[in-house]
């Protein structure tokens, strides 16, 4: 290792649907956190570790800042964003490129408090149709704030990310690896297991339901010829079942299906997965339903 080693944490921050998921899964190289269309798809810190010879790169993927906080799950995911500011060495401020809706500048207002650097990334510059507006753009966002360095990226297509990498190892502190070299996450499998299903859920439902259900992992037993999880999908009202079941519960089928072969692909193992749907009312606004979920504030 390096003499001069740089660790710490490096907070991804940004408004919901920006690409924070995306860029975390493509910067350390592996699926970490799950992504879809659907804002509110993350709903929860996830570390992702990536460690080089002279570097650990400790990035924080957060939910979308958004305005509202009325309901139960909203105040719960912006804690988790907010909080994430406080602990952080550095931070990544994710906006879409040619984009700034005033969802961003809220966000942005949050950081002009913190005093610690913040680096812009205008993300999907590989979706610009006119790649002429990039540069007024990068020079209007410049004046909004003193920002440690300015890049347009690409988080799917991994445009620049070497550079951003290359920017934040100077920001980070001198400091030994905190987790071994070979942790990619805090997370354990149980919880990305839960998080694959989700994702199912929320691309193949689409428009239908994509904020009220969630996945437990009730029994997660590995053996030596597969590994035996069984999973409740939890959602509000008895005509959501249905919705999640689908005609001859096909739809469920389908779930089931495209979440195993992630499941597969994560632990490198057989897997047997067994679906439930199961109702509990309100469960998405009630503060104790989400504990006993795992939605807990993380310290």
């Amino acid at each position: 290792m390096s003499k001069e080693y740089h660790c710490g944490y490096i907070g991804l921050i940004g408004r919901p649907n920006v690409g924070k998921s995306t860029l975390l899964n493509h910067l350390v190289g592996q699926k970490i956190s799950i992504t879809s269309h659907k804002p509110q798809t993350t709903r929860h810190r996830i570390l992702g570790i990536k460690t080089t010879d002279t570097a650990q790169f400790v990035y924080v993927d957060t939910p979308g800042l958004h305005q509202g906080g009325k309901h139960a799950m909203s105040r719960y995911l912006n804690r988790a964003a907010a909080s994430t500011m406080a602990d952080v060495d550095v931070v990544v401020f994710i906006v879409e490129a040619c984009y700034f809706s005033d969802d961003d500048a809220r966000v942005l207002q949050r950081l002009q408090n913190l005093k610690l650097p913040v680096v812009l990334a205008i993300n999907k510059v590989d979706q610009l149709a006119n790649k002429d507006k990039l540069l007024p753009f990068i020079s209007e966002m410049s004046t909004k704030m003193e920002f440690a360095a300015v890049l347009p990226i690409s988080a799917l297509k991994e445009v620049n990310l070497t550079e951003l990498e290359q920017t934040l190892v100077k920001l980070l502190p001198l400091s030994e690896a905190l987790y071994p070299e070979d942790q990619i996450t805090d997370r354990n499998v149980r919880f990305l297991a839960a998080e694959i299903i989700r994702e199912k859920l929320t691309r193949i439902l689409h428009q239908e339901l994509p904020y009220n259900l969630t996945v437990e992992i009730e029994q997660f037993k590995p053996d030596k010829e597969q590994t035996l999880i069984h999973a409740v999908i939890w959602v509000e009202r008895d005509n959501q079942k249905g919705i999640v079941i689908g005609k001859n519960g096909e739809r469920l089928k389908e779930i089931g299906r495209q979440s195993r072969l992630d499941i597969v692909k994560l632990i490198d193992h057989r897997v047997h997965l067994e679906l439930w749907v199961k109702v509990k009312e309100g469960w998405s606004d009630d503060e104790r339903a989400l504990q006993s979920l795992g939605y807990k504030d993380e310290l």
